[in-house]
């Protein structure tokens, strides 16, 4: 597949730089300098993942990633010369899927790219199998990649995303921590009980007040998502 990036970053080397490292590798670049310009680029180019500055003229990377994450939860990596661990965690928590500091390694910048991309598109997944899945008042599309309460649509990061994928479509069905790990963030489960902890909790905070109305923890086992 050939996926589409959108770069906005206000230095117009590096988003020379990065597209000339991205489309060398096969992907579909546009760019755009500042953040004003970048609802724009996604309703017209409709990215499949975005490369996002943070200091740029007008409104910032951070406003624009809320905004973003109203509409869609397509993959948003962060790339900043900011790199304090309170900024890169600010990113994360606004929702960013990744966060690269300024200056970077192109290539490194283009294999966590096809990173996030496998994370959120293909692990799992496949082509031609797109379904909507419903259990109680939540729906999962997973052709647009939504999960949908009562209608209307959450603000997922991609992580998060995939952690409701896995459980929607196995209800009932108890799953380790490794086996979500794996799932969900695309890579070889190492000791990161607290990633884990940390992204259920977050979700179960967006599906509902009460933090165990659907996903279930069985300790010592994993969790599951009630029927």
């Amino acid at each position: 597949m050939n996926y589409k990036v959108l770069i906005a970053d206000d230095e117009k080397e590096i988003r020379n730089l990065l597209r000339l490292y991205l489309e060398n590798d096969g992907f579909t670049v546009t760019d755009v300098a500042s953040g004003e310009e970048v609802a724009g680029a996604m309703d017209s180019f409709k990215p499949d993942i975005v490369l996002l500055d943070v200091m740029m003229p007008g409104k910032d990377g951070i406003h624009v990633l809320k905004d973003i994450r109203e509409v869609s939860n397509v993959p948003v990596m962060i790339i900043s010369a900011r790199t304090a661990d309170a900024e890169r965690i600010l990113g994360l928590n606004v929702g960013a899927d990744d966060y690269i500091c300024k200056p970077f390694n192109p290539l490194e910048v283009v294999a966590r790219v096809k990173s996030n991309l496998r994370r959120f598109y293909s692990l799992g997944s496949g082509e031609g199998r797109a379904e909507k899945l419903t259990i109680g008042d939540l729906e999962l599309d997973t052709e647009k990649c939504l999960l949908l309460k009562a209608g209307k649509a959450m603000e997922l990061t991609s992580v998060e995303y995939k952690i409701m994928e896995l459980l929607m479509k196995h209800p009932g069905k108890v799953f380790t921590k490794q086996q979500i790990y794996e799932y969900a963030w695309g890579e070889d489960y190492f000791v990161a009980d607290n990633n884990i902890m940390v992204a259920i909790s977050k979700l179960r905070t967006k599906l509902d007040e009460d933090p165990s109305r659907y996903i279930k923890t069985l300790r010592g086992l994993g969790y599951r998502l009630d029927a």
